[in-house]
Parts: structure tokens; C-alpha cells; sequence
């Protein structure tokens, strides 16, 4: 799709902020649907406007449809996806744009499913709507990877998250993290936890520090990730805070065939707990490949992994990595011997660097932010 050319007063640009703005009050909640908003303007006005909540409800084009009225003819559409031409749960949205008389459509990106894929575009211009495509595209991409992952790949994106100190430091020699960031970007943590499908930490992790793994918003009601832990042997213990928590979200421990039987059958009779065997590596690890397949095949699209420095490690060296989130903070431990991100041996040259694409900075109270996409944007 040919990038859109703006400047830096463009109307358009503006609108399709204020319908991605729509289109994130349900991140985190549309699987595997994605998360999309429209905005409809007429005369300089915005006339309607709506948000596709969950999957199985109407998209976003139909809600603000709905809030226009009769003021939708001859008016504008900002929608951050294009809109469908496929029955699906719901009608086609292009059928819907045509027949309320819209004039014009402005697309953020093309939608990847096979399904539609151009298909609406087509139809609106086979109508005589005019379509306008690629208005703040990468923005519009990046609330959208999730959802494009999952169709294009049948795996949820990996989002690897972790804070660190300014030398690269995760924790002491003796393994104290607790805080290395501030007050303020542990609050953004728990509101990323409400933005994603599912949350992933090793045995390791479980063990040593026993988390919950929900979500806990202070003015506002959260919801918790799917909890997904690894553990090959099922060193779990049944008391585990995060198999204690009381909440509407699973937790899938993935093991393999070393497992005991007895003890899978234990956790099993945990409520909300699903045992998943799955094959191992050659040193006795669960599959990775076979833990996402399996994860993409419940519709999970996006799963944050907060575990250690051995899963971070395994993860990237198989490049199954898909963004990074890093908070930094103004610290510095000093020393050789403090954890790091990753464990093992890294690569000997810099050309065997992975970078990071699309980067976005932001200060959090004292910390600082950093997020970019391990591998360039996945094409729609």
C-alpha cells in the first residue's frame, strides 16, 4: 500500500488519531478479532463514532453508523482497518458504508486476512466510494501486529518485556530485582498486562519469586492475561500464588513427556489450571515453537513474556522475539557479575546484532521506555 503523504496540519492525520484512540479502549479484548476504530465526519463535524469491543459484536464502522444516522450520507469515514467484505459473525462493513451514502473512506492499513485483503477497497471503489489508503499506516500496523501475526503465522506476537539499569543490570549478583524501576512504570507494566491475550514466565521465575501475574489497576477494573507457564518437569508447586489467584483467566502450564502423571492429574483438578504436554527439545526443554502453535490455535494473539534471562536467551536465539519493551532506569549497579537480559553465550560479531525497528521512547516517572520490533513490520 503507498504511503500516505502528509504535513503537519493534515485534517486526515487528525482524525485517524482520534479513531486509533477509539480502536485502543478494547486492546487487548477483541481476539482474534482485531482491535479497530472508525470515525465519521460530516462538514467538519465529527457525527459518529465507535470501537469494535469484542469478537462476536459489531465492528466498529456499523457503531458509528449507528451514532450518525442520517448525517453519514455524503460524509467521511476514518477507519484505522479496512473494512470487510466478507459475512462473518457479523455483515459486511462495505455493504454497510454504501448503503448509509458515505463519500469518502480514509483507511489506515489494508487487513491481511485472506478474506478481505484489498477485497473492500475494491468493493467501496466498484461503488463509487472514494478510498484513501496508508493514513498514519505505521501506527495504525503497530496496534494492529497482533492480530496480524495471528492470520498471517497462526502464533500470537512475542512481546519480551523487562527492566533493566543503565549497565544492562536486571538484578544484583544475588538476584535482587525488586525495584530497579520506579513506582510509576511498574503501574504501566500492570496496564500493559491489561492491554495483552497472555502472560509468560519460565519455572525459574515461579520459583524463585512466585508472582501472581494479574493485573492490578488502581482506578480502573483490569483484566487478567492468560497465565502461561513453562515448566517441563512440573517443579510447580500446587500452592503457587499464581495458581491461588482467584480470576476468570486461565493458567496453561506447558510440560513434556518427563512429567509425572500423578501430579498432572493434581493441578488439572485446579480450577482454572490446564496441564498441556507438548514435545521437548533435545536438552529437555518444552518446544517454544509448539508452546506458540499451541497458544495461536486458542486465538491468543499477543503474549508478554516476563521471565528470565534463560527463556529471553532461547526465545532470541530462535527469533521468536516479535518487540521489545525495556524500561531503564537512572541507576547503575556497577560489577561483572549482576544478571543480565539474556543468559549463555552471545553472538562473536556485531553483524549478528538483532535489530530493533520502529522505536518509540517515552520517560515514566524517572525511567525511560524503549520499544521497537525485533523484525521489520509484518506486511498486510
Amino acid at each position: 500500500m503507498d504511503e500516505y503523504r502528509t504535513t503537519g496540519t493534515d485534517i486526515h492525520v487528525e482524525y485517524m488519531r482520534q479513531a486509533l484512540a477509539l480502536a485502543r479502549r478494547a486492546e487487548g479484548r477483541t481476539s482474534p478479532n482485531p482491535p479497530v476504530g472508525a470515525l465519521i465526519v460530516a462538514h467538519g463535524q465529527i457525527v459518529g463514532q465507535g470501537y469494535h469491543p469484542k469478537a462476536g459484536e459489531p465492528h466498529a464502522e456499523v457503531f458509528a453508523l449507528r451514532a450518525a444516522g442520517d448525517n453519514a450520507r455524503g460524509a467521511d469515514v476514518y477507519v484505522t482497518l479496512e473494512p470487510c467484505s466478507h459475512q462473518g459473525r457479523t455483515g459486511p462493513c462495505c455493504d454497510a458504508l454504501i448503503a448509509a451514502g458515505i463519500r469518502r473512506v480514509f483507511i489506515g492499513i489494508c487487513d491481511p486476512n485472506p478474506l478481505v485483503n484489498g477485497r473492500g477497497i475494491k468493493r467501496l471503489r466498484a461503488a463509487g466510494v472514494e478510498v484513501v489508503a496508508g493514513v498514519l499506516e505505521e501506527e495504525c500496523r503497530y496496534l494492529c501486529a497482533p492480530f496480524i501475526k495471528h492470520v498471517l503465522c497462526g502464533r500470537p506476537l512475542v512481546i519480551l518485556k523487562s527492566a533493566i539499569t543503565l549497565d544492562g543490570k536486571t538484578a544484583t549478583s544475588a538476584g535482587a530485582s525488586q525495584w530497579i524501576t520506579g513506582p510509576e512504570s511498574r503501574v504501566h507494566v500492570h496496564q500493559v498486562r491489561n492491554r495483552v491475550d497472555a502472560i509468560m514466565v519460565g519455572i525459574g521465575t515461579v520459583c524463585a519469586d512466585n508472582p501472581r501475574l494479574n493485573t492490578r489497576l488502581e482506578h480502573a477494573e483490569g483484566r487478567d492475561p492468560i497465565r502461561v507457564v513453562l515448566d517441563s518437569s512440573l517443579r510447580i508447586d500446587p500452592d503457587a500464588a499464581l495458581l491461588q489467584h482467584d480470576s476468570s483467566s486461565p493458567t496453561l502450564i506447558f510440560t513434556s513427556n518427563r512429567a509425572d502423571r500423578d501430579k498432572e492429574q493434581h493441578l488439572n483438578a485446579c480450577a482454572g489450571v490446564d496441564v498441556i504436554r507438548v514435545p521437548q527439545t533435545s536438552d529437555g526443554r518444552v518446544s517454544l515453537d509448539a508452546v506458540l502453535d499451541a497458544l495461536g490455535q486458542r486465538d491468543i494473539q499477543s503474549v508478554l513474556v516476563e521471565g528470565g534471562a534463560e527463556l529471553n536467551q532461547e526465545l532470541l536465539q530462535n527469533k521468536l522475539v516479535d518487540r521489545v519493551m525495556l524500561y531503564v532506569a537512572p541507576k547503575l549497579l556497577g560489577g561483572s557479575d549482576g544478571l543480565g537480559i539474556f543468559s549463555g553465550k552471545g553472538p562473536l560479531s556485531l553483524d549478528d546484532a538483532q535489530p530493533l525497528h520502529s522505536i518509540k521512547v517515552q520517560q515514566i516517572g524517572a525511567d525511560i521506555l524503549i520499544e521497537g520490533e525485533v523484525h521489520p513490520c509484518l506486511p498486510a
